[in-house]
């Protein structure tokens, strides 16, 4: 079983340095979602980062207080292929980690950056290698990222 994940932070902690968990989203391998839920982190937000979160402060009304997120996300990831672009940032926000052997990180796949045309040895963003693999434009506009169109693009990506 394989399933995408990705997640968005919000800064916390002195001047917002430190990333707390504000959105988590995981599909399946034909993009459905398994999962997308906006997260309170433990500690208070500090700067929303809502240019590339797409977080704002009446997301948090709703949200889910972490201890009860990080058990849900790791109900679903647990014994499954996990795939995610630089998803050490999306495990280190979950305060987790998951085994290597099930862990695929779009980031580090040095055929897909052959294939889009950019050195080996370089993470590329999801964006760019969205752009130039599956022709798709994402990340677009100032309402910031969607954590469900990220986990999708980076499932089609591991596909190619």
């Amino acid at each position: 079983k394989l399933v995408a994940i990705d997640c968005e932070m919000v800064g916390t902690g002195p001047g917002g340095r430190t990333s707390g968990l504000a959105r988590c989203s995981i599909v399946g391998y034909e993009g459905d979602v398994l999962y997308d839920r906006y997260v309170r982190p433990a500690e208070p937000v500090v700067d929303y980062r809502t240019r590339w979160s797409g977080i704002r402060k009446h997301h948090m009304a709703s949200a889910v207080p972490f201890g009860r997120a990080q058990r849900e996300i790791l109900r679903i990831l647990s014994g499954k292929v996990v795939v995610g672009h630089a998803i050490h940032n999306d495990f280190k926000a979950l305060k987790y980690s998951h085994p290597k052997a099930l862990t695929r990180d779009t980031s580090k796949i040095p055929l897909l950056n052959r294939r889009g045309g950019f050195p080996e040895d370089v993470s590329i963003s999801l964006k760019r290698l969205a752009k130039e693999l599956l022709h798709k434009d994402i990340q677009v506009g100032k309402s910031g990222h969607s954590s469900v169109e990220d986990a999708r693009t980076t499932m089609e990506l591991y596909k190619v």
